[in-house]
């Protein structure tokens, strides 16, 4: 397989027209991946139809490169702005944000892009050794039973992040769910939460709320300081992390990597929910250290390494068994059949040119991250210096633009300022933005699978215990539950004593 992958490599450095597909693809997700809602995959729908004018190689290659810088490109205004690129990147915001309040954003930004370098780097190395005996793995095991369980774990482990009280916390996550069930039930098809209105029955979209949520609402509340002369510059800061400080992190970088490559190879999953869960982790892992939420460097490694790390492993089931694992590898689907071909086992054995270039290209680019992001580095942070009544009036304008592009409604457009008003008061009162966008994130990839696995198991509840994997995942959810009630519990008895 290395023999392959140099051979691949070889094959991209030396073909012109390989070259420049790479570049495109590099550049082209960097910059789409910073603007809000307009991400990845607004640049992959509409370069799609013009594949069909490369080879097959270099059509693959392109959409794989995109996958990779794409999903670093937005984390970048995550830290900086409090306005996530895209869904992946939100939890970022959560220590990313803070860090540049508190004159760090320079170490924040270092951090993201050598953690999403390594992520990309170690998740493209574990794809090109063990694709097919990992793909066979993730298929057999893992069912509607165990995607459910999954959903269930994170959504258990989400309430504790980000609220004052778990009773905030599970509040904050239920509004999300409810959120979710707007639309048309999954099961039957049947309208539901739609009050009658056509834009409603296909449910509410996650980017526009993540947009207002942390975007608007951050506008708000800097208005709000600047009103009542509460507000502080944040400091341009240049200071990068340390080696030292880097190898104190060494523990979540690994953990991140397992969790991200984890979600990755499951269909479906991604890297939106391997960000959130490995932040949820870090957050756990750190025993209640009260850093987190405030600037914490972890929370900023934790997101960033595994939402790279899944961008390698959503390329194992889709070249090992042709499942796509996300919105992007579906649309991989429709390069491979522009240029009627079927990804699969027997795609390492028909075309081994296309997967070798593919894999050598993806671990390029996560190299080429590396070396482009402390140029980066060196320079984004800058935009701090814009005064706050020029920069409020061009982030309304993105979030508008990009709430309004997702589906071109207005009407996500309305949802996006009515979550900026609801988000301004989860934060003013102690609520959770977080749980809340994970609530919504996940609520319909839950229920649908849910849905599925009461469909197989004949409706018997008790079949989610019969199967090991989704008996862990809930053993687990319920082990975390009940934990943060005691913990809860023992903190408001000390408090009153």
């Amino acid at each position: 397989m290395w023999n392959d992958l140099l051979g691949g490599a070889a094959a991209l450095l030396t073909d012109p027209m390989g070259l420049l597909a790479f570049a495109a693809g590099l550049f082209g997700g960097m910059i789409f991946g910073v603007i809000p809602g307009i991400s990845l995959l607004t640049l992959g729908a509409i370069i799609l139809p013009f594949t069909a004018y490369l080879s097959a190689e270099h059509a693959i290659m392109l959409f794989s490169v995109i996958y990779c810088s794409g999903v670093f490109g937005g984390a970048i205004t995550a830290i900086l702005f409090n306005i996530p690129g895209s869904p992946e990147n939100a939890p970022t915001a959560f220590d990313g944000y803070p860090m540049t309040q508190n004159g760090e954003s320079g170490k924040a930004v270092g951090a993201t892009v050598l953690c999403s370098a390594l992520g990309g780097i170690a998740s493209a190395i574990l794809m090109i050794t063990a694709t097919p005996a990992i793909a066979r793995w993730a298929v057999s095991a893992f069912s509607a039973q165990e995607i459910f369980a999954l959903i269930v774990f994170g959504v258990s482990v989400a309430a504790s992040v980000g609220a004052q009280t778990v009773l905030k916390g599970w509040i904050s996550v239920a509004l999300g769910l409810l959120l979710a069930t707007v639309g048309t039930d999954p099961a039957g098809g049947v309208e539901r939460f739609a009050f009658d209105t056509y834009y409603l029955l296909a449910g509410i979209h996650f980017i526009p709320v993540i947009l207002g949520l942390f975007a608007v609402s951050e506008v708000l509340e800097q208005a709000r300081q600047m009103v009542n002369r509460e507000r502080v510059v944040p400091k341009v800061s240049m200071d990068l992390p340390s080696i030292r400080e880097f190898w104190r992190l060494k523990v979540a970088i690994v953990r991140s990597v397992g969790i991200g490559f984890f979600s990755g190879i499951l269909p479906g999953v991604g890297a939106t929910l391997a960000a959130f869960l490995s932040y949820n982790e870090a957050v756990r892992w750190s025993k209640g250290d009260k850093r987190f939420g405030k600037g914490d460097i972890r929370g900023v490694v934790s997101s960033e390494t595994a939402n790279n790390a899944a961008t390698g492993a959503a390329m194992i089931p889709l070249l090992a068994l042709g499942l796509p694992g996300g919105a992007l590898t579906a649309m991989m689907m429709g390069v491979f059949q522009i240029h009627g071909m079927e990804p699969g086992p027997m795609i390492f054995v028909m075309s081994p040119d296309l997967v070798s270039i593919t894999f050598a290209a993806m671990l390029i680019a996560n190299v080429c991250i590396l070396a482009l992001g402390w140029i980066q580095t060196k320079s984004v942070v800058h935009l701090l210096r814009v005064p706050f009544q020029y920069l409020a009036p061009a982030v309304l304008l993105l979030a508008i633009i990009g709430a309004f592009a997702v589906r071109n409604l207005i009407v996500d457009v309305w949802i996006m300022f009515a979550a900026a008003f609801i988000g301004f008061f989860l934060r003013k009162y102690g609520y959770s933005a977080a749980g809340m966008i994970l609530g919504l994130v996940l609520g319909s990839i839950g229920e649908a699978s849910l849905v599925k696995s009461m469909q197989l198991m004949q409706y018997n509840w008790l079949g989610f215990f019969e199967r090991p994997y989704s008996a862990l995942l809930l053993g687990a959810a319920i082990v975390t539950v009940v934990t943060g009630v005691i913990r809860a519990t023992r903190r408001e008895i000390r408090a009153r004593c």
